[in-house]
């Protein structure tokens, strides 16, 4: 019975020591983490608000654009095979009443703009009428799109800016603490010239992935864009070819005689 509870303080040393030496790292890797958001953020003053919701910003608008910009809402696969479907057998307004009910970026194109066909012009359909409305209604939709495009080039632009405020902020205090303190002492100069990098460190680290983004973007959409376009023109085209099938076969020799 002695030699059980002489046993019982060992074990309870034992175990303290044990949940000390592995709380240690923990509290290490808590001091080290609030140090490093102290020394990379923080530290870089009421600028760094600023910058932090330009960084959400930008984010927020890549998210939103990239959802925006796919194949599905642009030229969708399905609405290709059937407006094909009815344009080669001349069902124009068909195809107008299926390209209506499609909130595509190709359904709305072909809804704008297949109305200008024109069955009296049988060669061509009215190709000119419809080309020019097919552009008319690009440019009023890239006025629309590219205004969520731009906002990343303007945050590209604008985040350096903050920086460099953060800078002059930075600088100023810097000069305002040699005037008073009267002497160089950097360790009174240190929490003034971190503001000054911390600040402009952090701007171009947002607008550097921005610039990039925002070319990706817009090449995106143009490439969308042009897809569509160029959907439309094929399903002018198929619409022609039926019209003028016999004229044009008729252009065509059986064979040549030798």
């Amino acid at each position: 019975m002695i030699q059980k509870l002489s046993t019982r303080p060992r074990y309870t040393a034992t175990a303290a020591i044990t949940a000390s030496l592995l709380a240690t790292p923990q509290l290490f890797a808590q001091e080290a983490q609030d140090s490093l958001l102290d020394r990379w953020v923080l530290d870089g003053g009421p600028t760094m608000i600023f910058i932090g919701l330009a960084v959400l910003a930008f984010i927020a608008l890549a998210v939103y654009n990239f959802m925006s910009l796919t194949k599905a809402k642009f030229c969708p696969a399905d609405l290709q095979a059937e407006l094909m479907e009815h344009m080669t057998a001349c069902r124009v307004r068909s195809a107008i009443e299926l390209a209506a009910s499609h909130p595509s970026y190709l359904g709305r194109l072909v809804a704008y703009s297949f109305p200008n066909i024109d069955a009296t012009q049988p060669e061509t359909l009215g190709r000119d009428q419809v080309e020019d409305a097919m552009a008319d209604f690009s440019n009023g939709e890239s006025r629309k799109s590219m205004q969520w495009i731009n906002y990343v080039s303007l945050i590209a632009q604008a985040s350096p800016m903050l920086g460099l405020t953060g800078t002059v902020i930075g600088m100023v205090n810097a000069f305002s603490t040699l005037r008073t303190a009267g002497a160089a002492d950097p360790s009174q100069l240190a929490g003034d010239i971190s503001v000054a990098l911390l600040t402009t460190l952090w701007g171009l680290i947002n607008a550097i992935p921005c610039i990039i983004c925002y070319f990706i973007l817009k090449n995106r959409y143009n490439a969308l864009v042009a897809e569509s376009i160029y959907t439309a023109e094929e399903l002018l085209n198929a619409a022609v070819a039926t019209v003028n099938a016999d004229t044009l076969y008729a252009k065509i020799p059986e064979g040549i005689d030798v």
